[in-house]
């Protein structure tokens, strides 16, 4: 299995419609915290690479970065702390965003159907309710819509503490973004989406992660 880095994982979903915020993939500091200034406060920094999945378990995410100064701090931190394994890598620089829900999207392949699409709640509820949907891909927007209300958690759809209510045409072009990039491409063995988070009622994926077949 090969697994493309965050930044070729969500250029190649855009492609099919996936919504991913502006950000910027740079080499050193200062142009770090040139993309941060063009991008506006506050910011998110992650050290990119083909070889890096789990960011966060390695301390490669720094979050709530608000001046110059501390982007390029950071940056020099995220690119001195590449392990020659890693291969080549690049700082994400990207608009931080917060949101009190988040989802978790995705492809999965199974030995005997194929690839699945699936839907759940993520964030640190995802592992206590265990509310995920799944269909064969590829699927129809009905299919889409079907599994949005299959979850069981259908508050968090709504307004919710004080943030707009779920855009669920928004979501339905998530999943059907993810259904068109695995059946266009027969390669992909799986396709993560965690989190996605809900933006000013929008979905927004704020990690990604795509695994082909070598």
């Amino acid at each position: 299995m090969t697994t493309l880095s965050e930044a070729a994982s969500k250029a190649h979903l855009a492609t099919h419609g996936v919504p991913f915020l502006p950000e910027h993939i740079v080499a050193d500091a200062d142009a770090a915290a040139a993309a941060a200034e063009e991008l506006g406060y506050p910011v998110v920094a992650k050290l990119n690479g083909a070889a890096i999945a789990h960011k966060t378990e390695r301390g490669l995410v720094r979050l709530g970065l608000g001046d110059a100064d501390s982007v390029r701090r950071a940056a020099d931190e995220l690119l001195a702390a590449a392990r020659p394994e890693d291969g080549e890598v690049s700082v994400l620089v990207a608009p931080m965003v917060r949101s009190n829900r988040e989802f978790i999207c995705g492809v999965a392949t199974d030995e005997q159907f194929g690839p699945t699409v699936l839907l759940g709640v993520g964030g640190i509820l995802a592992e206590a309710i265990a509310d995920v949907s799944l269909r064969l891909a590829p699927i129809t927007r009905a299919d889409a819509a079907d599994m949005i209300d299959d979850l069981a958690t259908q508050a968090l759809f709504g307004e919710f503490r004080g943030e707009a209510a779920v855009d669920r045409d928004g979501l339905i072009a998530v999943l059907m973004g993810l259904s068109a990039a695995v059946t266009a491409d027969e390669s992909i063995v799986s396709i993560d989406l965690n989190p996605v988070l809900i933006h000013h009622g929008a979905p927004v994926a704020v990690d990604a992660l795509v695994e082909v077949a070598s």
